[in-house]
């Protein structure tokens, strides 16, 4: 069964960075596009950042633009968002998901359980 795991999360100040990885069980992340979604509690879910598959472009969210970077470790099946400069509003449960594009909808196929992050003083 496929399966997508989130890690990093956790609480830091406005101002810190966080790291989260998306690995994958079961099949390779290098055959596919790789997105990363947010949801804040009350709120929709967002797309944040892509990154594709085969030449590797990237899509960022207007909101997480200069901030968020996404890269991918092929060798270690994992995919990575480095997020700087966070904001109190960039607190929500983040998910990552892959799909046959990079996009910023609700396009993929599978799904991981989500990690928090919350920024707070």
């Amino acid at each position: 069964q496929v399966q997508l795991v989130e890690s990093g999360g956790g609480l830091v100040q406005p101002g810190g960075s966080l790291r989260l990885s998306c690995s994958a069980s079961k099949f390779s992340l290098d055959y596919y596009a790789v997105g990363w979604f947010r949801q804040a509690p009350g709120k929709e879910r967002e797309g944040v950042s892509c990154i594709s598959s085969s030449d590797g472009n990237t899509n960022y969210a207007d909101s997480v633009k200069g901030r968020f970077t996404i890269s991918r470790d092929n060798a270690k099946n994992t995919v990575y968002l480095q997020m700087n400069s966070l904001k109190p509003e960039d607190t929500a449960v983040y998910y990552c998901a892959t799909g046959p594009r990079c996009s910023l909808l609700d396009e993929y196929d599978y799904w991981g359980q989500g990690t928090q992050v919350t920024v707070s003083s």
